[in-house]
This record gives C-alpha cells, sequence and structure tokens, in this order.
C-alpha cells in the first residue's frame, strides 16, 4: 500500500470517528441537555451509553464519613 493510500485511509476513518461522534451526540441529546439543566455529571461510556450522576449524593457520602469519624472519637 503506497502512503498515499495509507492517508487516504486514516482520513476514511475519522470521517467515520466524527460521524459516529455526531450520531452519538444527538440520539442523547434529550437526556443529556435533562441531565446538564440539573446539574449532574454526564460520562459518556460508548455509543449511546451515558452514566449520568447527581453530585449531591458526595455530599451524604461526606456526612456519612464525618458520622464514622465522629463515633470512632
Amino acid at each position: 500500500m503506497s502512503l498515499h493510500g495509507t492517508h487516504a485511509l486514516l482520513l476514511c476513518k475519522a470521517q467515520l470517528i466524527l460521524l459516529l461522534d455526531g450520531m452519538d451526540r444527538r440520539l442523547c441529546a434529550a437526556q443529556d441537555r435533562w441531565a446538564f439543566e440539573l446539574e449532574w455529571t454526564i460520562t459518556r461510556s460508548g455509543f449511546g451509553a451515558r452514566h449520568y450522576r447527581d453530585p449531591r449524593f458526595d455530599i451524604v457520602r461526606e456526612l456519612e464519613e464525618v458520622g464514622r469519624m465522629a463515633a470512632l472519637s
């Protein structure tokens, strides 16, 4: 395969990645917008897959840890 052919394959692959990314974002746009408005964190984990997380649960964990530390004292 020539260098020119390799370059063409790389361009084709890049275009496919961009197309898949765009389709993924459009597929999950409504849910992502909803989570964004709720100030949740959004982690993309594959095509059409997301993990949505409410950061307020961090406060619950912190309070539980403080409670455990206070009980040990």
